[in-house]
């Protein structure tokens, strides 16, 4: 029973897993291993990884750390989360729902199998690119840009540039370095002209992607996260997308409520703000919204005109 408690508080302190070897040394036989396994107090999660029962992750970022640890403990000290992995390490928003894929990277001479569920890359990375997060290895935020964009769509790419400039992770300065960094890559020709289009002032995936909807309509706003004030000069409010000379701002709204696309008339809520700043126009957009990108430009176009000022 010691043995098992000191293995199990390893696995704690791993994120809930542990090696064969590890176990070993604490103590645990390998009959006993067997029995833990066939008694399903410990499972199997990789060929020589076990996750311990009773740390069993109960969050979906516990779940992916775990995860990563397990794949880390399985592929050996070369090996280091990269791509999708790496961007949900560092919390860039915009991914879709993880579906349970850990992407790891090893050098090429050392390449092997990382189990079920592990996508094992060999791309060339310098030691420079790669740094810690807890206990993981990881690529640095600007590697992981540079990975993980040669691999998804443009609206998911804008949203984890404007992700990792919004939480202070890369500097807009470093990106155009990022770009040219990708020359070569499959894919980099693709995403090439994507770095130009980040901007860190967004503050949500949505809001990135009702920006991208009228910056292809050929509506692009002329602000993001515009202050109001009221006739005191007191800041009143920070909105999300705005016109100015047409007076409009557009709020990326998270939840989903049902109603018109842009919610016209406009949002209730903000009748406070309206009031305050005279001729100004609200609309609303959410996640459903976006499914009819063409009714997301025609709510805008219908008051994208010049409204008289205040």
């Amino acid at each position: 029973m010691d043995a098992i408690r000191a293995a199990s508080a390893l696995a704690a302190a791993q994120y809930g897993v542990i090696r064969r070897d590890q176990a070993l040394r604490c103590g645990v036989t390998g009959s006993v291993l067997r029995s833990l396994l066939r008694q399903g107090a410990w499972t199997r999660v990789c060929r020589d990884v076990c996750l311990v029962g009773e740390h069993t992750p109960a969050t979906e970022r516990g779940r992916l750390l775990a995860a990563v640890m397990a794949a880390q403990l399985e592929l050996g000290p070369a090996a280091f989360a990269s791509a999708d992995t790496a961007a949900r390490l560092w919390r860039l928003r915009g991914l879709p729902p993880w579906q349970g894929e850990v992407h790891m990277t090893l050098p090429a001479a050392g390449a092997r199998r990382g189990g079920p569920g592990v996508v094992v890359h060999s791309w060339a990375t310098d030691p420079s690119e790669v740094t810690g997060c807890g206990l993981l290895r990881v690529t640095t935020p600007q590697r992981t840009l540079r990975d993980v964009l040669l691999g998804v769509d443009r609206a998911t790419a804008v949203c984890l540039l404007d992700s990792a400039l919004h939480r202070g992770l890369v500097r807009a300065s470093e990106l155009p370095g990022l770009a040219a960094a990708n020359a070569g890559r499959p894919g980099c020709t693709l995403s090439l002209l994507w770095w130009g289009l980040a901007d860190g002032r967004a503050r949500t995936p949505l809001e990135t992607r009702i920006r991208l909807v009228c910056v292809d309509g050929g509506l692009p706003p002329d602000d993001l996260r515009h202050p109001f004030h009221d006739a005191r000069g007191r800041l009143l409010a920070v909105g999300g997308l705005w016109w100015e000379d047409r007076r409009l701002l557009v709020e990326a709204d998270e939840r989903d409520p049902p109603g018109p696309v842009g919610a016209l008339p406009y949002d209730r809520r903000r009748t406070a703000l309206e009031l305050a700043v005279p001729g100004i126009r609200i609309a609303r957009f959410t996640r459903s919204d976006l499914r009819r990108p063409d009714r997301v430009l025609a709510a805008v176009r219908q008051v994208h005109v010049r409204w008289p000022s205040p």
